[in-house]
């Protein structure tokens, strides 16, 4: 079975963008970079929701013609050679879009699910491919989980506070016991902390 891996940066008071949704709070660091585009070849679908796919659309699509119209989101003074990897696989990746609003997509094999089937979504999983990896999504995430749908959550923990800002999981009816996998620590003292869903749940 194809599993499903949730890579967010979060804030150490764990939020995964400002109150207006940006995310030029993150700090940026080459290795975070690299340790990403090590592992893209993983994947070959995306799983997102409307606002992070837009973000993501008005971006990785230009990631070779890097301009002030494509701004990086997470540092604007350079795009590397770790991104544009990363970039590759992105646009080369089925791209699952949860909305009931979005329409005429541009990004090239985008499909568009006006809803979360738990039923469908596992039938998804089941099928041929490689492992599905989301981004962002805040509401998609809390409903994935809710379900018991994601295989693996990865954070990148910023060492920085907000105060305020949007969470990333909220409202789901029951807790959920992790595992603690794998850790990595940065010179910025950014934090990599993979979970897997505990077996004795």
């Amino acid at each position: 079975m194809r599993r499903l891996v949730m890579f967010n940066r979060v804030t150490a008071d764990g939020y995964f963008a400002s109150e207006d949704g940006k995310l030029d709070w993150v700090i940026p660091d080459p290795e975070v970079d690299k340790l990403g585009a090590t592992g893209t070849g993983e994947f070959d679908t995306v799983v997102l929701g409307r606002k992070t796919y837009e973000m993501f659309a008005s971006f990785w699509p230009h990631i070779d013609e890097h301009s002030d119209t494509a701004p990086n989101p997470h540092d604007p003074r350079k795009v590397s050679k770790e991104m544009k990897e990363m970039g590759k696989m992105l646009n080369a990746a089925t791209k699952l879009v949860f909305s009931s609003t979005l329409r005429n997509p541009t990004w090239q094999n985008t499909r568009i699910l006006s809803r979360l089937d738990p039923v469908g979504f596992a039938a998804i999983k089941k099928g041929p491919g490689k492992d599905m990896i989301m981004f962002g999504s805040g509401t998609i995430t809390s409903q994935l989980t809710e379900h018991g749908l994601i295989d693996e959550y990865q954070y990148i923990v910023s060492p920085i506070i907000l105060g305020k800002g949007k969470k990333l999981i909220d409202n789901v009816s029951k807790s959920v016991k992790l595992e603690l996998v794998d850790q990595k620590s940065f010179p910025t003292g950014t934090q990599l902390l993979k979970y897997v869903p505990a077996t004795d749940r």
